[in-house]
């Protein structure tokens, strides 16, 4: 199986949970979103989807 490089940005996952959240009648707040971007990041870490790296 060919391995390739993903980038997970937490930002990013925050502003899709906000788009999401929003579309549903939710107005999260901006910690809200932050600590859902940060359980996603984690949650896929333990499931080894994907493999933390420190930047340079």
């Amino acid at each position: 199986m060919k391995e390739i490089e993903v980038v997970i940005d937490t930002d990013e996952i925050a502003e899709f949970f906000y788009t999401e959240l929003t579309k549903r009648g939710y107005i999260p707040a901006e910690n809200e979103l932050e600590e859902l971007a940060d359980i996603t990041f984690e949650y896929l870490l333990k499931k080894c989807i994907i493999d933390e790296e420190e930047d340079l």
